[in-house]
């Protein structure tokens, strides 16, 4: 079974004038009368799951938004500048602040940090077995860590709201991005401890939140944090767990097939078959990536998330191309699966590359209903090179440069599967090594939503995304959605610049 079941039973998604806190019950089901089996809270929590796959709530925003076309590894694409210009004026870092995309993002984020808190608040007092509660807690917990990641990186200082809400507190301003890096570090920590490994769990759970998971996303927060040795250490945990392993070759990692594998640290999942429809997908557990990166014209897509040449430069910056270009991008005359050979004639656009990660072919679309909101891929948030390349970057900043290199060269290693070129180990030291480590995570993880929030977490941006717009200070972060100024009468403020 790919998928555990999401069962929405006490949640529904009605708002007040944007208040991302006002929520109301289902008629005939409160909060008094739910909270009473051990399936009245795996079905809870299952609830706050649902809240990851979100994409369009109200407007459409993905990881590969803020993270790809934000950054210098890709464009947006679609049919011109006039296509989403919201999107057109975000990645030329112009605003705005009254834009869906934005407070998509936010309101996704805060139905999510309700409903793990809603768990959080009635699960514990329940008298069902202490594995259970203990499990619900702290995948509840990884749930709003994971949210609240998500919007620290992306807004900055935000509500800390780590508890449920009284009326009169809904109007709640900022906290600072340090009390939210205390609130996720603390969650992080707590729920790594409870939450079982991969292993442990059986093939009917597969999607949930694992041990692994949390400790991958506890080491990002450590590098964001510049605490180089928690970085390592949890990692290393990891590395030291044995439950993960590289999949042996790079070009399998986004089939179908290997989708849940053994590299697979923490993936939002997304099933072709949901019957989801273009509304706000509060209950839709397909993905829209699909229909979005796929090009115009013949392939029936949209054509958004273009690679730059920049981009597809940095595989030949070595003398050689990688062989990872060739599963990262489509170059024209290359067979896009079953639906054709790319051609600038057959896409109608002017486009030389497009995304390969999340494409898929006509044969993968939804057996029923409109198959454009019922992509089946699932987003691979975290991968096991994830995690061997931040061991490395908190190792080699820890000077534990033999270490850093052996994590670093294990990622290049499986890069030769495919036996076209021979990728080098790297024998550098110093600033070489650690610059090393960060080009590894543009090769390796490109298109997958990591590029941006690298640049800014190491103090690149400026550098690199300058020519494009990008102001340190201001850019680091994105603005405030404005209607959620207006909706809290002005106790939350718009940052910087904006």
């Amino acid at each position: 079974m790919k998928r555990f079941s999401i069962i929405l039973i006490i949640f529904v998604l009605a708002s007040c004038e944007n208040n991302f806190l006002e929520r109301s019950p289902i008629i005939g089901i409160t909060q008094d009368n739910f909270y009473e089996t051990e399936e009245d809270a795996i079905a809870a929590v299952n609830a706050a799951y649902a809240a990851l796959q979100f994409e369009l709530s109200p407007g459409g925003h993905f990881r590969w938004f803020w993270g790809d076309i934000m950054s210098d590894d890709s464009e947006k694409g679609g049919s011109g500048d006039n296509d989403v210009f919201e999107l057109t004026l975000l990645e030329t870092f112009q605003g705005p602040v009254n834009t869906d995309m934005l407070e998509g993002e936010w309101s996704a984020c805060y139905e999510g940090i309700y409903r793990a808190n809603t768990v959080l608040e009635y699960v514990p007092p329940m008298e069902i077995s202490d594995a259970t509660k203990n499990q619900v807690v702290a995948e509840a917990k990884f749930i709003r860590a994971w949210f609240f990641y998500n919007l620290v990186t992306i807004f900055g200082d935000v509500p800390k709201v780590d508890r449920l809400l009284s009326a009169s507190e809904y109007n709640m301003p900022r906290s600072s991005a340090n009390e939210i890096w205390d609130l996720i570090i603390q969650d992080l920590t707590e729920a790594a401890a409870a939450l079982p490994l991969k292993s442990q769990y059986s093939a009917g759970d597969l999607g949930r939140i694992t041990k692994g998971a949390a400790q991958a996303l506890l080491t990002k927060a450590y590098l964001w944090q510049e605490n180089w040795s928690a970085a390592e250490a949890t990692a290393e945990a990891i590395i030291n767990s044995n439950e993960y392993q590289l999949t042996p070759n790079y070009a399998d990692i986004f089939t179908s097939a290997g989708e849940n594998n053994m590299e697979s640290v923490f993936e939002i999942q997304y099933m072709n078959a949901s019957g989801g429809n273009w509304g706000k997908n509060n209950a839709n557990e397909g993905t829209f990536t699909n229909v979005f990166q796929r090009p115009r014209g013949a392939f029936e897509g949209y054509g958004f998330n273009i690679p730059t040449q920049d981009f597809v430069d940095e595989f030949f910056a070595e003398g050689f191309e990688d062989p990872r270009l060739s599963s990262t991008v489509f170059r024209e005359g290359e067979q896009m699966g079953d639906r054709g050979t790319f051609t600038k004639e057959a896409t109608g656009m002017p486009f030389d590359f497009y995304p390969k990660k999340y494409f898929n072919s006509k044969g993968e679309e939804a057996p029923f209903g409109d198959p454009n909101p019922n992509g089946g891929s699932n987003d691979r948030v975290i991968r096991y090179a994830d995690v061997l390349l931040m061991h490395a970057e908190a190792a080699a900043k820890n000077g534990n440069e033999a270490a850093a290199k052996n994590s670093l060269n294990e990622v290049r290693a499986r890069a030769n599967a495919s036996g076209s070129v021979t990728v080098p180990a790297i024998t550098a030291n110093g600033q070489a090594l650690i610059d090393a480590i960060y080009r590894e995570r543009r090769i390796e993880l490109g298109l997958e939503g990591h590029r941006f929030f690298d640049l800014v977490r190491t103090g690149r941006a400026a550098n690199v995304l300058g020519g494009l717009g990008y102001v340190e200070g201001t850019h680091n972060v994105f603005p405030i959605p404005q209607s959620q100024i207006q909706a809290t009468n002005g106790a939350i403020t718009q940052n910087p610049g904006y």
